[in-house]
C-alpha cells in the first residue's frame, strides 16, 4: 500500500514539474504588432488573412464527437452481459442512457441543435 502511495505521490510530483517547465517556457514575453500581422511584401493585407469560420458549426461538430465518444462507450456494455448479473447491468445502462437523454434535452432546451438561427 505504502508502495502505491509513494509512486503516485511521485507521478503527481513529475507531471507537475512538467506542466510548469512547459507553460513557463512556451511563453513569449515580446507581442510585436508588426511581427504578428501576415507580411504581404511590406505593404498592408488588401484581404483579411483568416477565413471566417461558423461557430454553430464547430458546436455542432463537438456535440457530434461527444455523441460518438459514448456510443463508442455503449457497445462494449453489450458483450459485458454475459460476464455480469443483470440487474447490475440493466442499473448501469439505464443510468448511463438517463445521463445522457438529460445532457440531450439540456442542449435540445439551450437551443445547440438548431441549425438555422
Amino acid at each position: 500500500m505504502n508502495l502505491i502511495m509513494i509512486t503516485s505521490m511521485v507521478l503527481i510530483l513529475i507531471t507537475s514539474i512538467i506542466m510548469m517547465l512547459a507553460s513557463l517556457l512556451s511563453k513569449k514575453s515580446i507581442l510585436d504588432r508588426e511581427k504578428s500581422s501576415p507580411f504581404e511584401c511590406g505593404f498592408d493585407p488588401f484581404n483579411k488573412s483568416r477565413i471566417p469560420f461558423s461557430l454553430r458549426f464547430f458546436l455542432i461538430a463537438v456535440i457530434f464527437l461527444i455523441f460518438d465518444v459514448e456510443i463508442a462507450i455503449l457497445l462494449p456494455m453489450i458483450d459485458s452481459l454475459p460476464s455480469s448479473s443483470v440487474m447490475s447491468w440493466s442499473m448501469v445502462s439505464i443510468t448511463f442512457i438517463v445521463i445522457l437523454l438529460v445532457g440531450l434535452y439540456h442542449e435540445w432546451n439551450q437551443g445547440a441543435l438548431e441549425w438555422s438561427n
